[in-house]
């Protein structure tokens, strides 16, 4: 097998803004008080192993990394924790405050990794699978002896797994048991304008008052509403047409000014595509395959999420507190709902299906106690064309990295760690392999994974500028716009590929509706080292200039790009294109 590597390449200066910011508005909702507790629903978890406990009850700084997504050259010097010890230059971390939890933290490597349910087809037909999800409160021992009340997908957090086979649609009616409105969006799906998750699309509650919502005017935008919102009560249908090629994608809340609180609180699940190409390849399968969802959460003395919302209800009043304007991160990392866990596996390759579901924190994930690093396979939207090797892997919010880890040259008992080096204290650490079994492993990685190809750009495709910047007042601004369905800043033809140059004041994972992405240069230089496939969420560096081809989905109708840090996204950092 022949794996290709990443050249280094020249720095970018550090321009850092200065911290400020409020609650982008306050947003008529009039809902009415309804809801109820579901029972949790049990997740598989693998096998139990008591790993070796490392109490850490250390509040998190930040590390730093000089631009590592992009050009940037770095100093990959590592202590045993894991901590980052490079520059603190473009830290996409820098300028976020960190919320602490109140809670006591549990020691390190002793929960087991939960593996997601797989949900299974309440019906099949010749050419669809139809599932059915209740959206509702339930509770969670997330912190051990602490119960979390939750928000989630059939009560769980993660919630649970939709596969798509090759050539079949999937139908998801969703049932909304929770005391507000939600929007589900399945990102980085090609999927038509009425299932794709519009943030005014809302699924109401079963007692709610009015139809859409509306907005009064304040600082940096003027009221608004959006008569042309697809509403719903109670129940919705969301179809998903046989995707274009085998992907990671996930669903999660999408309802506008409240995407951050929701998420936080376990509105989120895998969706996996597959294809005949990929299902042919001997990559590692069944239970080698495994989906790890990191994200970082803080936790009151209760155990209840820690969010710094400026309604807790989630009815009226959207934001965060001022501190948190930048972006909200906790002191606890989490892989499929469990802090630090610890997973035990065969002396074999494993794949990885790797997304950072954080509402605003970045990672650059390695391995201690192995040399072999990763073996990148695929991106956001499936295989790349070759596989690549990676000894770190940074990972804005929402994208996602397919890769293999083999621990076939381990013996049993050996024991590897997957680190944050953009992390410290608790933040450091994400969770921990332990090879238990010795075993035969049939599974390879074949030199060719696809036929993907990259973009040429051409004189002849439309080339548009999207500033990503903050305002005067400190809300969120896509070209001095913020969010306004009525307000469309591209109209484009279906299936067409234009050139955007994205520029960014601060660190933004830029991500589109609908469509697929290259990178086709970084300030005006070759691509990044993390760059590479198909993507639909690109992070751009802070003073940074991103050229991207982007190729629209033939599916027409009004879509959206916003920034993926969710709090940018709740306060206005959002804009309209349609697919004409």
């Amino acid at each position: 097998m022949k794996i290709g590597t990443n050249p280094a390449a020249a720095g970018a200066p550090d321009r850092r803004p200065t911290k400020a910011a409020m609650s982008r508005r306050t947003l008529v909702r009039s809902i009415g008080a309804v809801g109820a507790l579901a029972a949790l629903a049990g997740c598989t978890t693998s096998d139990e192993d008591p790993g070796r406990s490392v109490k850490d009850h250390t509040v998190p700084g930040n590390g730093g990394h000089d631009n590592t997504h992009g050009n940037g050259q770095h100093d990959e010097t590592h202590d045993g924790s894991g901590q980052w010890n490079g520059s603190d230059q473009g830290d996409p971390n820098g300028d976020i405050n960190t919320l602490t939890s109140k809670a006591p933290l549990p020691a390190r490597f002793r929960a087991p990794l939960p593996i997601p349910e797989q949900l299974k087809p309440v019906r099949r037909t010749a050419d669809t699978d139809y599932y059915e999800i209740v959206q509702s409160a339930a509770t969670a021992e997330i912190i051990p002896g602490l119960r979390t009340e939750i928000m989630g997908y059939n009560g769980t957090f993660p919630g649970p797994t939709i596969t798509q086979d090759p050539g079949r649609r999937v139908v998801v009616t969703h049932r909304n048991d929770l005391p507000v409105p939600t929007v589900v969006h399945l990102h980085g799906g090609t999927t038509a304008y009425d299932s794709d998750g519009y943030p005014t699309d809302f699924l109401l509650p079963a007692e709610t008052y009015g139809t859409f919502p509306a907005m009064p005017a304040m600082p940096g935008m003027p009221a608004m509403s959006d008569p042309d919102a697809l509403v719903s009560r109670l129940r919705r249908d969301y179809t998903y047409p046989p995707q274009p090629r085998a992907a990671t994608l996930w669903y999660h809340d999408h309802r506008m000014d409240f995407t951050g609180a929701s998420v936080y609180r376990g509105l989120a699940g895998f969706h996996i595509a597959h294809d005949a190409q990929e299902q042919a390849l001997p990559l590692p399968k069944g239970s080698r395959d495994v989906p790890l969802m990191i994200a970082d959460r803080a936790f009151a003395a209760d155990g209840s999420f820690l969010y710094p919302a400026l309604d807790a209800t989630m009815r009226t009043t959207p934001g965060v507190d001022k501190p948190y304007a930048n972006g909200v991160m906790g002191d606890v990392i989490l892989v499929n709902g469990a802090p630090w866990p610890v997973m035990k596996v065969d002396a074999a390759r494993y794949r990885f299906r790797i997304l950072n579901a954080s509402n605003a924190r970045t990672y650059q994930l390695a391995l201690d106690g192995s040399s072999e690093g990763f073996t990148q396979i695929g991106t956001d939207h499936g295989l790349l064309a070759a596989p690549l090797r990676q000894d770190t892997l940074v990972i804005a919010a929402a994208e996602r990295y397919d890769v293999i880890i083999d621990f076939g040259r381990h013996k049993v008992g050996d024991e590897i760690t997957l680190v944050n080096r953009l992390g410290s204290g608790s933040t450091a650490a994400v969770m921990r392999f332990v090879v238990a079994r010795a075993t035969k492993d049939t599974s390879s990685v074949p030199a060719t994974l696809s036929g993907t190809t990259a973009i040429t750009p051409s004189g002849s495709m439309t080339q548009r500028i999207m500033k990503f910047h903050r305002g005067g007042q400190g809300e969120w601004l896509i070209n001095d716009q913020a969010f306004d369905p009525s307000v469309s800043l591209a109209d484009v033809p279906a299936g067409s590929t234009e050139l955007w140059t994205v520029v960014s004041d601060f660190h933004h994972p830029f991500h589109i509706h609908n469509a697929t992405v290259q990178v086709v240069s970084r300030d005006g230089r070759a691509p990044g080292p993390y760059d590479h496939g198909w993507k639909d969420t690109v992070f751009v560096n802070k003073g940074e200039k991103v050229q991207l081809a982007i190729r629209f989905s033939t599916h027409k109708g009004r879509y959206v790009f916003h920034c993926h840090n969710l709090e940018h996204e709740d306060m206005g950092m959002m804009a309209t294109f349609r697919i004409t």
